[in-house]
């Protein structure tokens, strides 16, 4: 592309915003700390509207095999990443910018990530930082079955991994595994090289070698059916995270990768106070494996 990516994402999303193809969330927040890790906890009535747009379209109930990344809508395509990704605006976005990078073939989900999945996203980071996400399957809070990685860009309130820099050593090489102390749930971080002016090719080699590594430390292969268990995937700042997941829900709150990024989403207000209740790192614990 001769213009920059997050030119063409900014120039994409603001002809979407003034179709209406594009529906930027609306939320209340609080703010809670747990261990001494801060989390965002957002009420997003937004997430609500993409329930009833399931349901609530003409001719009755979408067919549950509908597929928006096969054939992205045009109005969210950003345009064509690779020989085998394309950058789709995510029609519900949880900030500004918020990227789907999906594989251009069909894939499941599950089957494993590639290089080139975080080739996809190494080189939008290499332009822009943020975080690389993956949800893992349905149970991961993957909502559809196509293959893609999600990317958000460093914001305040946007999911990070810098809370959790405290609890990691510091000078681990790359490649290094650790584990934080303050979480009660089956993790793994990898250090890795990727951000802002970290080469793509450099950046790719490194995420998929921390995958590869991760998925040894977790015990997570492949099953006869070439799909891996459920699992979240994070990457940013320096290091690749992954979490085994065993179940989607938290008392009806759909947890995903972006929350354990520091940045739990709920459809109800009073589902806040069933995350105050047990602190966020039992929420998400309860959850994972």
């Amino acid at each position: 592309m001769k213009e920059s990516w997050m030119e063409a994402v900014d120039a994409r999303s603001a002809q979407a915003r003034a179709s209406g193809a594009l529906q930027p969330v609306q939320a209340e927040q609080t703010e809670m700390e747990d261990a001494g890790i801060g989390f965002t906890v957002r009420w997003v009535s937004s997430l609500a509207v993409k329930d009833a747009a399931k349901v609530a379209i003409p001719g009755g109930p979408r067919d549950p095999n509908f597929n928006p990344f096969l054939n992205p809508d045009p109005e969210l395509t950003v345009g064509l990443l690779g020989d085998a990704h394309v950058v789709i605006l995510n029609k519900f976005p949880l900030s500004d910018r918020h990227l789907v990078l999906a594989r251009r073939a069909f894939e499941e989900q599950l089957v494993p990530l590639a290089r080139s999945d975080f080739a996809a996203l190494a080189t939008i980071m290499a332009e822009a930082g943020g975080l690389g996400l993956y949800n893992g399957g349905t149970a991961a809070g993957a909502s559809q079955r196509h293959k893609h990685v999600q990317w958000l860009p460093e914001a305040e309130g946007n999911a990070s991994l810098q809370l959790f820099g405290a609890g990691l050593p510091a000078g681990l090489p790359e490649q290094g595994v650790a584990r934080h102390p303050a979480l009660p749930m089956k993790h793994v971080f990898i250090r890795v090289r990727c951000g802002r002016g970290v080469g793509v090719d450099e950046a790719a080699d490194s995420l998929f070698a921390g995958y590869r590594c991760a998925c040894d430390e977790l015990g997570l292969f492949p099953g006869a059916d070439g799909l891996l268990p459920p699992c979240n995937l994070l990457a940013g700042d320096g290091w690749l995270m992954m979490i085994p997941r065993s179940q989607e829900c938290f008392e009806g709150i759909s947890i995903s990768a972006i929350c354990y990024g520091g940045t739990l989403y709920t459809r109800q207000r009073e589902q806040i106070e069933s995350i105050r209740r047990v602190g966020p790192l039992q929420a998400l614990a309860a959850v994972g494996c």
